[in-house]
């Protein structure tokens, strides 16, 4: 099993969605990036702003893509692309409305779900081969309301789920980066 290098957190650039729904993946990355004590930067090459961590030996890069969700997938690839990374040394951290708040879980590969970052992202990648990161934001019950849903704020109590959701996904990074997906998986969905 291939060990990931490259951690990407989905989400749309800007103040307005700062604190939506769509941008769990974006709030994954930040969590690892402070955990780590790193800083993300701009890299226009890869269309989106960048961090490098370095965690028991495996180095892996932190990716928040500046091109909108829609179009995910030309920042994922520009990196990938650049670092020469197979499509299954890459993770995935986004939104996920089949999910209930305050649950994380591990996949690898899958249909994109109607995500168009996900979408987004296959396209660009060539294949579905990817590992997931699925943060739980719960439906709206209605799928005409899924575009509002996930583009508004969660209510405090259900920010900090996530919150912890993602803190609970942070602790089997180690697991993940060293390619130990049966481990990450036994361990994050026994506690979710």
């Amino acid at each position: 099993m291939s060990s990931v290098q490259l951690i990407v957190g989905l989400g749309n650039p800007g103040e307005q969605y700062d604190q939506t729904r769509h941008n769990a993946g974006f709030w994954f990355v930040e969590e690892i990036a402070r955990q780590q004590n790193v800083v993300f930067r701009p890299e226009t090459k890869f269309l989106g702003e960048v961090a490098k961590i370095d965690l028991n030996g495996h180095q892996a890069w932190l990716l928040k893509p500046m091109t909108f969700m829609n179009r995910s997938g030309q920042s994922i690839q520009a990196l990938a692309k650049f670092y020469r990374l197979s499509i299954d040394q890459v993770l995935v951290a986004h939104d996920e409305l089949d999910l209930p708040v305050g649950v994380a879980k591990l996949k690898t590969a899958g249909g994109h779900g109607g995500h168009n970052g996900l979408r987004d992202t296959i396209a660009a990648l060539g294949g579905p081969g990817f590992h997931r990161l699925r943060l739980g934001i719960d439906h709206p019950g209605d799928r005409h309301q899924v575009v509002n849903y996930v583009l508004k704020s969660p209510s405090k109590i259900e920010r900090e789920k996530i919150d912890d959701a993602i803190y609970d996904a942070s602790r089997v990074l180690p697991d993940i980066l060293a390619g130990d997906f049966a481990k990450a998986m036994n361990q994050l969905h026994t506690r979710s």
